[in-house]
């Protein structure tokens, strides 16, 4: 079982790759290169999978104090030892000179700690255990001077330490001494073990250099509106999550964190869906400048390619990459024994009829958007005429691995891709069959009003013609196709309240074992829209304090002990804080 809970670690991101650090100073997570790339320390997974640690020596006799530095993600961690004070201050570095949407275009692919003595003289532990492949190649350690390499597999990790590291059997540590005013830097470089040798590059420096980089993101993306510090924080896990060189937006860092300790339900999440897509385009909208907006639509353009009978798929890789199919690493344990933990995810060959969710988003930015290339009307037209086949059962936006059922949000969503399409149709070209798509629109809605409504439940509930309530149907005043102050709307909202609410926190439906955090930031936004503010406010309030020290969400929340679950960071969560602040400060906007 991994040493820290989900809720300790802190994330470390070039915009590229993302590494995870606990709050003890172990790095247990990451995969140099790209978000879904085989990870080198992955003892987040299995204890065995490798790590990187630095930490006082004496770890039982002190206490850490953590934050981000000026609103990046380079972390800085303060130690109060018995015999003094030291900081940590860590992140993945971006390249030299880069700054604001350059981030991680070509990122260094290095891991920089700097040691700095504040108070006293604090004895320090370093402890680098690499283990690529996921664990499951054990190195070869060659020291030289003061680098450390790891050779084996495709990968070359280059340690430079200013202590002398004793390396045997594919580990390599050392304790040493800090004291007040004393800096040692210590930076990792990953390189193709074929390609050109490791560049290391001054800790230091490289991380000044990169709190810049991200201070000038901060600075071209001003936020005007409700909760502007928690805000920024999401939008700077967004940033995090996005693969600069594509512009693509990971649903997670990790794979295989469990929604439920010792359970089954433990999916690889470092891949971007479509079925997040309009929400995810909203929060860029508000918090970030067209740029961001315009790359995210380019790039789900790009990944469609040519559209045809067949559903588009609902995920891709960072790159672009259709075939995400699905394995096993039966060598891990998994987190807190949580088995399989799973590689690819087959999610990718299911029909979701949310995916057409895009044109709301297309809609909703028109503006910032600017002219539309060919490729991207060819991809809004297509996925229009995905969303006629809406009486087709599909897999449900919680991805449902079993026979499709006919999931009442994913209605709501056809309904939503063509009202947007309809208006859309004047600029979409040739083939924008405005009537057609408004008669089938129109169709969809009486449908879902009448087949929806369950009179004995007195709610909306999840699948056409059911009883039960699901949180999937908060969406659905924020695609326009019915008020939040509509009767039953209302009614719906209260019963969700009501009955899938643990402590303030939304479960997915009724057995869901925990709070899913984006359901209950949806929740905030269905209150705003009904005008109830005042419950709003204090819902939003209540689930924001819940992020952790850093201001992270995972995917879901233990309601009984506060525990994060699930993959982390995860960016619907940030995306519904995102959107649930906005609608407080705008309660009318769509």
């Amino acid at each position: 079982m991994s040493e820290a809970a989900i809720a300790d670690y802190g994330l470390l991101s070039d915009c590229a790759s993302a590494a995870l650090v606990s709050r003890d100073g172990s790095v247990d997570w990451w995969c140099p290169g790209r978000f879904d790339a085989p990870s080198v320390f992955g003892r987040l997974l299995d204890p065995d999978a490798g790590h990187w640690r630095i930490c006082p020596a004496d770890g039982t006799g002190g206490q850490a104090e953590r934050a981000y530095l000026d609103d990046s993600l380079v972390l800085r961690t303060v130690h109060h030892t018995r015999g003094g004070e030291v900081a940590v201050t860590e992140g993945l570095v971006a390249e030299p000179g880069a700054r604001g949407h350059e981030l991680g275009q070509n990122s260094p692919m290095l891991l920089a700690r700097v040691v700095e003595g504040l108070a006293g003289r604090v004895r320090m532990r370093c402890e680098y255990v690499p283990r690529p492949e996921y664990g499951l190649v054990v190195p070869y350690l060659h020291c030289r001077g003061d680098e450390v390499l790891a050779e084996a597999g495709p990968l070359t990790l280059a340690l430079r330490s200013p202590v002398p590291l004793a390396c045997a059997h594919g580990r390599a540590h050392a304790e040493f001494d800090v004291v007040a005013g004393q800096v040692l830097g210590f930076d990792l470089v990953s390189a193709p073990a074929y390609g050109p040798p490791p560049r290391h590059l001054e800790p230091v420096s490289a991380l000044a250099e990169t709190v810049e980089a991200w201070r000038v993101i901060r600075d071209l993306h001003p936020y005007h509106g409700r909760y502007p510090e928690s805000v920024r924080r999401s939008s700077l896990v967004v940033q995090g999550l996005t693969y600069r060189p594509s512009g693509a937006v990971v649903a997670a860092v990790t794979t295989s964190l469990p929604e439920r300790l010792g359970g089954a339900d433990n999916y690889d999440y470092r891949y971007a869906w479509l079925r997040d897509f309009f929400l995810t385009m909203r929060a860029l909208w508000v918090t970030t400048c067209p740029e961001e907006t315009g790359r995210l639509f380019g790039w789900a353009a790009r990944s469609a390619g040519r559209t045809g009978d067949e559903p588009v798929p609902i995920m891709y890789g960072v790159a672009g990459e259709r075939d995400l199919s699905e394995y096993s690493l039966d060598h891990l344990r998994g987190y807190a024994d949580s088995r399989p933990v799973r590689v690819g995810n087959d999610a990718w060959r299911q029909r979701q009829h949310d995916v057409p969710g895009v044109l709301l988003s297309a809609y909703l930015l028109r503006d910032a958007l600017g002219e539309l290339s060919e490729e991207s009307k060819a991809l809004l037209v297509g996925l229009a005429e995905q969303a006629t086949h809406w009486r087709e059962p599909d897999s449900g936006m919680w991805e449902e691995r079993g026979p499709g059922r006919h999931y009442l949000a994913s209605k709501a969503l056809c309904w939503g891709a063509l009202d947007s399409a309809v208006k859309l149709a004047p600029i979409l070209g040739p083939r924008a069959d405005a009537e057609r798509w408004a008669a089938v629109r129109d169709e969809i809605r009486s449908t879902v009003l009448r087949d929806g409504w369950n009179e004995r439940v007195g709610a909306y509930t999840g699948v056409l013609g059911s009883a039960e309530l699901d949180a999937s149907v908060l969406v659905l005043p924020g695609t326009g196709m019915v008020a939040a102050t509509d009767p039953r709307m209302r009614a719906t909202i209260e019963a969700i309240a009501t009955g899938l609410s643990t402590e303030g926190l939304v479960r997915r439906w009724p057995d869901d074992p925990a709070g899913f955090v984006a359901c209950t930031f949806w929740l905030v936004e269905c209150l705003a829209m009904a005008g109830e503010t005042e419950r709003a406010v204090a819902l939003f309030e209540r689930t924001a304090a819940l992020a952790n020290d850093l201001g992270l969400f995972a995917e879901e929340i233990d309601p009984r002990t506060g525990a994060h679950l699930g993959n982390t960071p995860l960016a619907l969560s940030h995306v519904g804080l995102i959107g649930a602040a906005w609608r407080l400060t705008r309660p009318g906007f769509l």
